[in-house]
């Protein structure tokens, strides 16, 4: 009986173990579940005959410890900060290990000891980073395998609510972390390549500069530049592309509204509000603009922001109910980003019947024989139910494939990595296909240099 080890029960976690428990007759398995809520976790497994739930705080060292001895291999499912104690242990005891969270310079530092010790640690193995990884290196690989020399490499993953739940103005819900989208793109220009031009977008012109994206059977999606496209210029080996470009896709006029957000300052997380425990929604907004003797909170937003009253923009203000003097804040010294995000979760939280989507697009352009071409790869994954979403399935599937096969001696290169090596992505795409998450890859014309978009 091979032991693997789950360290965290959170949303993500429910395709992982239902893979997992689907596998572990035929592949002789036995999952246990560490987490702060057992409960929880026992919700997930039901009466399963090969797991267990214990009790784990991974910051308590005489538990964690034994936990991960008495196991074969280790997903953490954790927030990435707290992967880093549950990693050395790994090394202590020569566990395997899988995360789907970005590779910290504290994770990178394990990568000798890693490969001394023959050990795999996957990380950056859900759905971005993860499936991005994998399905972009896989075309990537291919067109330099034909003798093709990549040129541009653009990159959008948008994590949206099903069409069938899309049912306000805005055309989103939260279907991840709620702070995570009202402080996005914060913490310095995004950076990227345009035609060999190295290009950077200051925070408070984000989401002034979208390009448009039409998904077959989906319609068209907006994306805004993510914060950082220059560092997969190495890791995707792209040092002699023109242009490189990731993005972040919301719906079309998104951006825009959000933008309002961005320019009166209420996505700013830096400092507290005074008494905003005792404001209303209304003395929120109000705070943000310049004082009047005589003009509405209303007036004078569409005033500072030069909204017109029939715009659609002003509707989806509307929509939230920001102007209500009776919903109170009720955050002590809270920022004004907290605020913000209370008061999007009373609109934009998912009701039990909603259900999410993830959205993936992919452009490649390649030179081959003297001429010029383009590929375009799309992905769509949608979600069952509130426990079965469409972001859990493209996160938690990889990770239980990768884990099974790091168990199977599919995937056997040691030390600290992603998932860029065909012997990764390979039977793990391939393994996604049977789980209805695939990409469709068309030919189109290769576009590229247009002055106008410089």
């Amino acid at each position: 009986m091979r032991k693997i080890l789950v360290i965290g029960a959170g949303k993500s976690t429910s395709y992982l173990i239902k893979y997992l428990l689907e596998k572990s007759n035929t592949e002789k398995l036995h999952i246990t579940i560490g987490d702060l809520n057992v409960e929880q976790a026992k919700k997930l497994i039901g009466d399963h005959p090969k797991t267990d739930v214990i009790h784990l705080d991974v910051f308590d060292s005489e538990s964690r410890s034994k936990a991960i001895k008495n196991a074969d291999i280790v997903v953490s499912m954790l927030p990435a900060r707290f992967h880093i104690e549950a990693a050395k242990d790994c090394i202590t005891y020569k566990k395997h290990m899988v995360t789907a969270s970005y590779v910290s310079n504290e994770m990178q530092e394990l990568d000798t000891e890693a490969k001394a010790n023959n050990l795999v640690f996957m990380n950056e193995i859900g759905v971005d980073p993860g499936i991005d990884h994998m399905s972009a290196m896989k075309v990537i690989d291919n067109i330099r395998d034909e003798g093709g020399k990549m040129i541009l490499f653009e990159s959008f993953t948008g994590g949206l609510v099903a069409p069938e739940s899309d049912n306000n103005l805005w055309n989103y819900k939260f279907t991840w972390n709620p702070r995570n989208v009202v402080v996005a793109g914060q913490g310095g220009a995004a950076k990227f390549l345009q035609e060999d031009q190295f290009k950077y977008i200051p925070y408070h012109r984000l989401f002034r500069r979208t390009e448009f994206l039409d998904v077959d059977g989906y319609g068209r999606f907006e994306a805004y530049a993510n914060r950082d496209s220059l560092k997969y210029q190495d890791v995707y080996g792209l040092e002699h592309v023109k242009t490189l470009y990731r993005g972040t896709m919301r719906r079309v006029g998104f951006s825009r509204a959000w933008n309002v957000f961005v320019q009166l300052g209420m996505t700013d997380d830096s400092y507290t509000i005074d008494d905003s425990a005792n404001m209303s929604y209304r003395d929120f907004v109000n705070a943000f603009l310049p004082y009047s003797p005589t003009d509405s909170v209303e007036l004078k937003f569409r005033h500072a922001l030069k909204i017109d009253q029939d715009d659609i923009v002003w509707d989806k203000f509307l929509e939230l109910d920001l102007f209500n003097p009776k919903k109170m804040v009720e955050l002590e010294k809270a920022t004004p980003a907290q605020i913000l995000q209370k008061i999007l979760m009373d609109s934009w939280t998912l009701s039990e019947e909603d259900k999410d989507m993830i959205v993936m697009y992919h452009k490649f352009g390649y030179e081959l024989d003297g001429n010029k071409y383009q590929i375009d790869s799309t992905m769509v994954t949608l979600g069952e139910d509130q426990t079965y979403t469409a972001m859990s399935k493209t996160v938690g599937l990889p990770v239980a494939i990768a884990t099974l096969a790091i168990l199977n001696g599919t995937i056997k290169t040691p030390g600290v990595q992603i998932p860029i090596s065909k012997e990764v992505y390979e039977p793990i795409l391939e393994e996604l296909k049977n789980h209805g998450v695939m990409f469709k890859e068309t030919e189109v014309p290769y576009l590229g240099y247009n002055p106008l978009n410089l």
